[in-house]
């Protein structure tokens, strides 16, 4: 077999474009405090559910894409995940120009690279379903 076709190799690429997520998801489980500070800093509320809301599709949407159980599912909801929180946290646009700026702006169009990885998961898996 191919290092290419492995499904070791596939398994550490999903596990590592859900990395973020898991990390976050942990992080924010294990202090919950912490994770209400940055729900309120982002101005998400009430805190208490979202946070809530915010670890189970974290961690839980990362674990269909590890596990293969409806990964196409999982990697759509962290799209979108992404990609709404990429508008709420990095307004770069809205920035006076300087680093802070600049750093916004990269992470910005970094976090657009995810959603589109996690696009690229959910059209693959489907399409593999599809195939049988």
């Amino acid at each position: 077999m191919r290092w290419t076709t492995s499904a070791a190799v596939r398994w550490v690429a999903l596990l590592l474009l859900c990395a973020a997520y898991l990390q976050g998801g942990l992080n924010k489980a294990m202090d919950f405090d912490a994770a209400l500070v940055e729900m309120n800093h982002f101005g998400l509320s009430p805190a208490g559910p979202m946070a809530v809301a915010v670890i189970v599709l974290e961690l839980g949407a990362s674990a269909l894409i590890l596990a293969g159980f409806w990964r196409w599912l999982g990697a759509l909801a962290l799209a979108g995940f992404t990609l709404m929180a990429t508008f709420v946290a990095l307004r770069f646009w809205q920035m006076p120009m300087g680093q802070a700026r600049f750093m916004a702006a990269n992470a910005f169009f970094e976090h657009l690279g995810l959603v589109g990885g996690f696009l690229l998961v959910a059209w693959l898996d489907l399409k593999e379903r599809a195939h049988g």
